[in-house]
C-alpha cells in the first residue's frame, strides 16, 4: 500500500503543537512592512478632510523620504536644534492608532530613494526581538547597513525595552543612518499625545535635537462610518466555515492562550505562516496581564497579514476586563480591540459567503 507524502509545508489544522525555528537571518529578512502595507504609498493614503495634520504629516513625510540616501549635511553636532525636516535624522509620527501612521511609516519605507535592501521596517517588538537574538553589538552592527530604519508602534511601556530600543537608535544615528518611528499614543486622552512626545524624545536624549515630531490627528478609520462591531459567531458557524477554507485552524480561546506561553512573541509571525483564517472558539474576557499582551502580540501580527478572525463566545469588545483597560497598557489593549475587530468583520464576511475551498 503506497504511503502518502509527509505534509511538510502546509500549516496544522491548529495553532496549537506548532513550534516554527526562527533564526536571526529570518529576523533581518522579515525587517520590510508586512502584506497589509506591501503596495502602500504615499498616493494612497486618504487624510480625513476634518483632519489637516493628517495631509501636513504626508506631505512633511514625504519631503523626510526625499533625504533618505543623501549625504550626510555638516549640522555643528548631535545636539544643534534642527527646523526642517531636511536637517533631521529622525521623525516621529505622533498620535491616536488608526489615523493612518503606520500607512506613512511603511510608504516612507517604500518610497525613501535607497535600495530595498537597504531599508529597514518593523514594529518595536521585532526590534527587541533581533536585540536578544543577536546580542546587542551584533544588532548595531547589522543595522548600521541600513540608510533608514523605520519602528512602528514604539512603545514607553517597558522602560528597559525602551531604554534598549532608544540606545540602539542612538548608536544607528551616529553612523548616519536615518530614522523613523510611530508611538501608540490614544485618540481619546487630551494632552496625552503631547506628552507620549515629550516621554518618547526624553527617553532618547541623545537624538531629541535631531528628531522632527509630527502630529498626526483624528478617530480611528477601521472604523469610520462603519457599524458596531460584529457579534460573535456560533461555534458551528465557525467550524463549519474553518472546515471550508485550506490553510485555516481553529483552537478553543484557552488552547490557543497556553500556546502562546510556550512560543517567543518574535516566533509568533512565523506561527501563522501560511494561515488563511484562524477559528477561536470559547472567546472569553482576560484577566491575566501576561496572556493579554501576549495576545496583543498574536493579534498585531494577524492584522499585519490580514488573516481573518473568526470567534466564538464573548464579544472582542469584552476580550480585556475593566481592570486590565485600567492599567498601564491600556493603549496596547485598545489598539488590539480595533485590529481584532477589522479581521473579525472579515471573519463574518466569510462565514455569510460560506468559504469557498480555495480561500
Amino acid at each position: 500500500m503506497p504511503t502518502s507524502a509527509p505534509i511538510v509545508s502546509a500549516p496544522a489544522a491548529t495553532l496549537v503543537g506548532r513550534r516554527p525555528a526562527v533564526g536571526a537571518d529570518r529576523l533581518i529578512a522579515d525587517l520590510v512592512p508586512p502584506p497589509r502595507f506591501d503596495r502602500v504609498r504615499f498616493s494612497s493614503y486618504v487624510p480625513n478632510p476634518a483632519e489637516p495634520s493628517q495631509t501636513a504629516a504626508r506631505d512633511r513625510l514625504a519631503a523626510f523620504a526625499a533625504t533618505v540616501g543623501a549625504p550626510p549635511k555638516k549640522s555643528g553636532g548631535l545636539f544643534k536644534k534642527k527646523t526642517a525636516t531636511s536637517g533631521t535624522i529622525g521623525v516621529y509620527l505622533d498620535g491616536g492608532f488608526g489615523v493612518g501612521k503606520t500607512h506613512l511609516l511603511a510608504s516612507l519605507w517604500h518610497e525613501a530613494p535607497a535600495p530595498r535592501e537597504k531599508k529597514a521596517y518593523g514594529t518595536f517588538v521585532e526590534y527587541t526581538s533581533l536585540v536578544g537574538a543577536l546580542g546587542f553589538a551584533a544588532a548595531v552592527e547589522r543595522l548600521s547597513d541600513f540608510a533608514l530604519v523605520c519602528i512602528d508602534e514604539f512603545e514607553l511601556d517597558d522602560p528597559g525595552d525602551t531604554v534598549l530600543v532608544s540606545t540602539l537608535l542612538t548608536r544607528l544615528s551616529d553612523r548616519g543612518v536615518k530614522l523613523a518611528a510611530t508611538s501608540n499614543t490614544l485618540p481619546d486622552k487630551l494632552g496625552e499625545g503631547r506628552f507620549a512626545a515629550a516621554d518618547f524624545l526624553r527617553e532618547i536624549q541623545a537624538l531629541s535635537s535631531r528628531f522632527d515630531v509630527i502630529r498626526v490627528d483624528g478617530p480611528d478609520y477601521r472604523h469610520r462610518d462603519l457599524p458596531t462591531p460584529p457579534a460573535p459567531i456560533a461555534d458551528d458557524a465557525v467550524r463549519r466555515t474553518v472546515d471550508g477554507c485550506t490553510g485555516a485552524t481553529f483552537d478553543t480561546f484557552d488552547d490557543l492562550a497556553e500556546e502562546l506561553a510556550a512560543v517567543h512573541p518574535s516566533r509568533y509571525g512565523a506561527l501563522i505562516d501560511g494561515v488563511s483564517a484562524i477559528g477561536i472558539g470559547g472567546v472569553r474576557p482576560l484577566d491575566d496581564q501576561n496572556v493579554a499582551l501576549r495576545l496583543v502580540v498574536l493579534i498585531d501580527r494577524l492584522y499585519d497579514r490580514k488573516v481573518p478572525v473568526l470567534a466564538s463566545g464573548a464579544a472582542l469588545s469584552e476580550l480585556f476586563t475593566p481592570e486590565l483597560l485600567r492599567g498601564g497598557y491600556r493603549k496596547k489593549y485598545l489598539r488590539a480591540i480595533s485590529r481584532i475587530t477589522a479581521l473579525a468583520r472579515d471573519g463574518v464576511a466569510l462565514a455569510e459567503v460560506g468559504a469557498p475551498a480555495n480561500v
